[in-house]
């Protein structure tokens, strides 16, 4: 299974954005399923109130575990990294931005999972 299809699958499942981008990175986080779930919960939505878009949150949280509090540039630089890229392709990165523009939440997890499993594998 992909990183996508994994990231979708979860979403399937009932998770909201941010839990299914960061269980979907679990190699890059080192978190559990159930922990990962649990991290994420009040992220979706756009952290229940449509601003960032719960999809980069949860990547954001991956980089942070992979790379711990110590190294904030590195991580700032991989999260900066991500976020032009889904702006590039989506044009926003406030969950109500992109809803009102119609984008499938589906695209925006699949895109967030594979470019920063992408940016943490480098």
């Amino acid at each position: 299974m992909t990183t996508e299809e994994k990231a979708s699958a979860l979403h399937d499942r009932g998770y909201n954005c941010a839990q299914s981008v960061l269980m979907t990175l679990q190699k890059h986080s080192g978190l559990d399923e159930k922990t990962a779930a649990a991290v994420a919960t009040g992220f979706g939505g756009g952290a229940g109130c449509r601003e960032l878009c719960g999809a980069i949150s949860g990547a954001v949280m991956a980089a942070g575990m992979k790379y711990g509090a110590e190294n904030r540039p590195l991580i700032n630089g991989v999260d900066r990294e991500l976020i032009a890229a889904f702006r590039e392709k989506f044009g926003a990165v406030r969950c109500e931005d992109l809803k009102a523009a119609k984008i499938p939440c589906d695209d925006l997890i699949r895109f967030a999972a594979a470019k920063m499993d992408e940016l943490l594998s480098k």
